[in-house]
């Protein structure tokens, strides 16, 4: 049993919700395609309403709609240059086998060319040599019908059912998050800078495809990190790793007080609070930066005139700090397990978040510092000790 278990491929299984999804998707996609052929085409054995690869083409768009194989010009592209690959080979070559070995291997070589591999096409190739009188009658028709009209009708088909099924069709390359290497320690760029494009380059020298996008791949990479995070985390909160001792500021303080104290504390950023202790924003040395007044030259100077100006404790600074704060800040409360903060960071690009209870009254301030520093102490207690 074992040694049949070795053969088996080793899929990722998905939810039920998910193979209820990708078979209604390709009923849906098949019966669309097949009705809309027949009122174009209507009934006649001149032109089949359907060609078989179709089926293998639904497998792809509606199972697999993130595979680089299922998107729109691999389709499109590969099921059209099959077709015309195939037609060609029938044409020229009088053996039916040598033929379809040629068509077959053109296809895949013009496809790799072209960059739309698409596995289906193949039979494309394969049903334009053995399809028959029907056909062989209808020459470089062939590419145009059923070929093409099928294509397009079950990629619209699959565009529209995906969407509305809550999946990206075309799929697009999530949005780097370019915090991630300095957020997590543990993760597999951390310390090395890998990007997509390493990702790619690695992928590249392979030499082989690989039906999987560069940046799916960093993508599942930075979810692996995550869950890594969670299991080696426990349920620590922001609570337990939080700075308590944390010195705010008010609306109403002048920007000159809030960055000695900057200075001071060697901070980066302040909460800044109301008369009840809730925070009402937060100033970072960017709002400083980038929105204050600097004596009579405003803050739209250069950037490197605004940095001296900074470091410059004699030039006058100008307004208050409500003039500048960042006034809508993310705020995670105390109990908020620390796995569930680092996706705030991530999400929002925030290095510092203030920690409040229950009542929104500031309990503390937590960095990636912070987080960093859990997860060091989580992995020196899990390492085994000597006996």
């Amino acid at each position: 049993m074992a040694r049949f278990r070795q053969w088996l491929p080793n899929l990722v299984p998905v939810s039920a919700r998910e193979r209820l999804r990708a078979a209604i998707g390709a009923f849906v996609g098949i019966m669309v395609t097949a009705f809309v052929t027949t009122l174009i085409l209507g009934h006649g054995p001149a032109v089949p309403l359907l060609m078989a690869p179709i089926g293998a083409s639904a497998v792809l768009l509606f199972a697999v709609p993130s595979s680089p194989l299922a998107q729109p010009w691999s389709i499109l592209g590969g099921n059209g240059i099959a077709a015309v690959a195939g037609v060609t080979a029938h044409l020229l070559i009088g053996d039916v086998t040598l033929a379809a070995a040629v068509a077959v291997s053109v296809s895949i070589g013009l496809m790799l060319t072209f960059r739309c591999l698409h596995p289906p096409s193949g039979a494309v190739a394969l049903t334009a040599v053995i399809g028959g009188p029907v056909i062989s009658a209808l020459g470089y028709a062939f590419v145009l019908w059923p070929v093409g009209i099928n294509s397009l009708l079950l990629l619209v088909s699959a565009i529209l059912f995906n969407r509305m099924t809550g999946k990206t069709y075309p799929h697009r390359p999530a949005p780097a998050v370019p915090m991630a290497a300095n957020v997590l320690p543990f993760s597999p760029n951390a310390g090395l800078g890998i990007t997509v494009d390493d990702l790619r380059s690695a992928m590249e020298a392979r030499d082989e495809v690989l039906s999987v996008d560069p940046s799916d791949l960093d993508e599942v990479l930075q979810q692996a990190a995550m869950l890594a995070f969670a299991r080696r985390s426990g349920g620590v909160t922001a609570g337990a790793v939080m700075q308590r001792l944390v010195i705010t500021i008010s609306p109403k303080t002048t920007l000159r007080v809030a960055l000695r104290q900057m200075r001071e504390h060697h901070l980066k950023a302040l909460p800044v609070v109301d008369g009840g202790g809730r925070v009402v924003g937060i100033l970072t040395q960017t709002d400083l930066i980038e929105k204050a007044t600097w004596g009579p030259i405003h803050a739209s100077s250069g950037l490197g005139w605004r940095l001296r100006a900074m470091s410059n404790s004699d030039r006058p600074l100008r307004g208050k700090v409500q003039d500048v704060m960042t006034p809508v800040v993310s705020m995670v409360p105390v109990a908020m397990p620390i796995v569930m903060v680092l996706r705030v960071m991530l999400e929002t690009g925030h290095h510092h978040l203030p920690v409040v209870n229950d009542d929104g009254t500031l309990a503390g301030m937590v960095t990636q510092v912070d987080l960093n520093a859990a997860f060091m102490g989580a992995e020196m207690t899990s390492l085994p000790r000597p006996a």
